[in-house]
């Protein structure tokens, strides 16, 4: 059994148009969502070994001010990656963990959880997860794998969704947006 946490970077800052995609990082908003999500990820007792993470600005300020003591494995063929991708990743993880925290972005972070479950698995939890995805979304799932190696579609038990407007209601959608 392995333990797969998924974590979606949170709000990005848009005030600087002229930084490419890869390079914004969070605004005040995402920044609080973030410091929110991973005082929650702390206190749900979660225990992951290591955190593998899009190299983009985004998810590295997000795992900052997430204030998760973790090593991290930064890649940048996680930015923006789809599902299939992701998996790639966390079959090519070394030293075999027991629990990774995958930090990245959609729409391949929501791919992935619902990849993830099969038919039969699919609950209310399920249904949350494929009826948005948002920043800062964090999602647990046990494996039915001994290995990384193993992951695939169908493997997993959704456990556990939150999204910061879960936890602080001002912190759910923006009216307008």
């Amino acid at each position: 059994m392995k333990r797969l946490g998924l974590l979606r970077h949170a709000k990005s800052d848009w005030d600087d148009m002229s930084l490419r995609d890869f390079d914004r990082g969070l605004n005040d908003r995402g920044r609080k969502g973030a410091a929110l999500m991973g005082d929650h990820i702390r206190k749900t007792g979660a225990n992951f070994d290591m955190a593998l993470a899009s190299s983009a600005e985004r998810v590295k300020r997000t795992l900052e001010a997430s204030g998760l003591d973790l090593p991290i494995q930064f890649e940048e063929s996680a930015y923006l990656a789809d599902s299939s991708t992701l998996i790639g990743l966390l079959k090519g993880v070394k030293g075999d963990p027991e629990a990774i925290l995958l930090a990245a972005h959609n729409p391949g972070l929501q791919e992935l959880a619902l990849v993830l479950v099969p038919p039969d698995g699919e609950d209310e939890l399920f249904n949350e997860v494929m009826q948005k995805y948002p920043t800062s979304a964090y999602a647990v799932f046990d494996l039915d794998i001994d290995r990384w190696d193993d992951i695939s579609a169908g493997c997993g038990k959704l456990v556990h969704f939150a999204r910061p407007r879960d936890l602080d209601p001002a912190l759910g959608p923006e009216q307008g947006n």
